[in-house]
């Protein structure tokens, strides 16, 4: 008997977490903020493109983890299609740009991870319809 593969799509839910430290103890943010903070760090995530690919770096699935803490500081582990991307250098700022927009976000760190490394497997629904890999 074989084992049906796991999905790899990542939920909403999954991405977004207490910070590390203080996971485990109650959290100074009202569930309701902390709703808002995701929606909202969602929808400026939305914002940035990759120059090279017409889909936002959301549905491209290059955000890996968001942790906000109860300071309001956020910190992103993100990926890039690929190590060698001509924009390495300047994406995470655009991230950490986008971010600062939110309201009420503090502060926010941006770090490129390449662990696990980034496949079309990690894209959205919405990013493979809008590139046609149906």
């Amino acid at each position: 008997m074989t084992e049906a593969p796991e999905s790899q799509e990542i939920s909403q839910e999954s991405l977004f977490s207490l910070e590390d430290l203080g996971a485990n103890q109650p959290s100074a943010l009202a569930q309701e903020e902390l709703t808002r903070l995701t929606d909202d760090l969602i929808a400026a995530f939305k914002t940035v493109f990759d120059p090279e690919i017409p889909v936002d770096i959301y549905e491209l699935g290059l955000i890996y983890r968001v942790d906000v803490s109860d300071d309001r500081d956020v910190v992103v582990d993100m990926t890039l299609t690929a190590p060698g991307c001509p924009v390495a250098g300047e994406m995470p700022g655009w991230v950490r740009e986008a971010v600062m927009t939110v309201k009420g976000v503090r502060d926010c760190e941006v770090n490129l991870v390449f662990d696990p490394p980034w496949d079309s497997s990690k894209m959205s629904d919405e990013a493979k319809l809008q590139l046609n890999m149906f």
